[in-house]
């Protein structure tokens, strides 16, 4: 049934690029190793904080801990924001800090427990991002709530986004914060924690100075440490990478607290943001790989500017296709399909090379999507599920979590050069290549085959060989993702986009939407001594080969 629908669904497609194909070769080479493949996709993050105990994001948590239990982390804003729990798209609230008449401080941890409570029993950690301002303790209080998407973007930042009206105050917020969390959890489990003060402090997120920012992030630092002195604390979590010259002046800052205080080292982690920039192309959607990924190799090229920070871990806050999650429109559909699915699995791979071109130690980055609640089915927001279904995107998480070991070398003779790809994206022929790993006789190895144009295009029919793997014949396992594995959009369009779907619809959405195998589609064989694999790949997919040895 699902076969014929999806047959019906795609005639055109299928008939465009029927008898098309071209040839790849793609070498891996088993017997070297090009270092630890760091899991730097385990860290996700979103505005809503008050999505996390809810039905669907409860839920969504729980995948996210199952792709590797207590090492995947968790970033939210608003999780100093003033309401009482409520919610809305770019927006939360905790009502952590009040002050009673007489400007007395009054904490209620009730509702961040309750956020951080459901991280951990879903087996992911916080990494906590310390804001937005109370609303009692903001220099501009009124107006505080806005309204998204009903609003202007001047609008947006209300009383949240302003400096404290007593910094003193603000410390003791933190500090009060940090210590309840290190007596409800124990320092053992908070020092596994990533703490950092503020969103995206050079742009519109932060109505203050920025010797201002400055001065919020040296008192948050100062008051978790006090609470948890060996907590991980870094920053800034800055937008457009280096910032101009932000991030720079941020380093030295924190290098000349260094040499003033004494007190140890400034910074456990650095963090940016980079974002992509998509444009309409002839009437399609053109990604920006090559803004994204520009992004980081000048913010990599800033911190390797100081030798202080040689051996810092670097977390890349926030790394996306493009910097809206709550924002929808069919200009953003491609984040419901393929196409943001291979943009994040040949991604990935070249953040590692950018921080190997630059020699600085990329710990994570962050990908800003998760789940909206109460909200129409596959609207286009930026999010792994909609309405409890998950996205072909949250399946190439779940092919990263896979694989582990040690990198290998991998030549791809269609492979897009880095050098290439940030000047001009992948615009001309399209990107084939490959992430591989080995961890004792297991080999793993995720090919992608994408396009910074969402349209049609000819398949890949891709030839794979292993050179110095193990004798014998290994037990080979595939998954896919196309138009029709690990796809539930494309389900759902077949259903009729049903925005009220029956129990049965319900059940078939989550089937389709799961990792899918492909027994069958791969023919193996020798070759002068080496393993080939053989198979085609669709443009925009993402396939995992797991291959095991006796």
């Amino acid at each position: 049934m699902k076969t014929l629908l999806l047959a019906a669904l795609f005639p055109v497609f299928a008939l465009s690029v029927r008898g098309e194909s071209f040839p790849v070769q793609i070498e891996v080479k088993t017997d070297q190793s090009s270092g630890p493949l760091k899991p730097v996709w385990r860290f996700f993050g979103a505005d809503e904080p008050n999505y996390a105990y809810m039905k669907n994001g409860s839920e969504l948590l729980g995948h996210l801990g199952d792709l590797k239990r207590d090492e995947v982390f968790f970033r939210t804003h608003n999780l100093l924001t003033s309401g009482k729990g409520e919610h809305g798209l770019k927006w939360g609230s905790t009502n952590a800090y009040t002050e009673d008449a007489a400007g007395n401080a009054i904490y209620d941890w009730t509702l961040v427990d309750r956020i951080f409570d459901t991280y951990l029993a879903k087996g992911v950690r916080p990494y906590v991002q310390i804001g937005f301002m109370p609303q009692a303790l903001s220099v501009k209080p009124e107006p505080y709530r806005h309204h998204f998407p009903d609003a202007s973007y001047e609008e947006l930042f209300g009383g949240w986004a302003y400096p404290p009206k007593d910094f003193a105050k603000w410390e003791e917020l933190v500090y009060q914060w940090a210590k309840h969390c290190v007596e409800k959890y124990g320092e053992e489990e908070v020092l596994h924690w990533y703490w950092q003060v503020w969103n995206e402090p050079n742009i519109d997120y932060w109505r203050g100075t920025r010797e201002e920012f400055f001065q919020l992030h040296d008192t948050s630092m100062r008051a978790v440490r006090r609470a948890i002195p060996r907590a991980k604390f870094g920053g800034p979590d800055i937008a457009n990478g280096k910032g101009d010259d932000y991030l720079a002046t941020f380093l030295d800052h924190c290098l000349k607290a260094k040499t003033a205080s004494s007190s140890g080292a400034p910074l456990d982690f650095i963090s940016f943001h980079a974002k992509g920039k998509p444009v309409q192309h002839e009437g399609e959607v053109r990604m920006g790989l090559s803004t994204h990924l520009g992004d980081i190799d000048g913010a990599f090229a800033v911190i390797a500017g100081y030798p202080e920070f040689k051996e810092t871990p670097i977390v890349i806050g926030e790394s996306d296709p493009e910097g809206c999650a709550a924002c929808m429109g069919p200009h953003l559909a491609y984040r419901n399909g393929t196409m943001y699915a291979s943009y994040t699995a040949a991604s990935f791979p070249r953040k590692l090379d950018l921080a190997e071109k630059h020699g600085v130690n990329l710990e994570g980055a962050l990908t800003w999507s998760f789940q909206f609640e109460d909200q129409p089915y596959f609207a286009g927001f930026r999010s792994l599920a909609t309405n409890g279904i998950d996205k072909p995107v949250l399946n190439v998480f779940r092919m990263f979590s896979r694989m582990d070991g040690e990198r290998l070398p991998v030549v791809s003779d269609a492979a897009v050069p880095l050098d290439e790809i940030l000047k001009n994206g992948v615009t001309e022929k399209p990107d084939v290549s490959a992430l591989a790993a080995r961890s004792d006789k297991r080999i793993t190895v995720l090919v992608w085959h994408y396009h910074d144009d969402n349209i049609p295009g000819a398949d890949a029919d891709v030839i794979l060989k292993l050179g110095g793997a193990p004798g014998g014949t290994p037990t080979v396992t595939r998954t896919l993702i196309d138009e029709t594995h690990s796809n539930a959009f494309t389900w759902w369009l077949a259903l009729g986009s049903p925005q009220s779907p029956t129990e049965e619809q319900i059940r078939d959405l989550e089937k389709a939407s799961q990792l899918a195998e492909v027994p069958g589609e791969t023919e193996v064989s020798t070759a002068d001594g080496d393993l080939e694999i053989s198979f085609t790949l669709a443009r925009q997919g993402v396939t995992l080969l797991e291959l095991t040895w006796p």
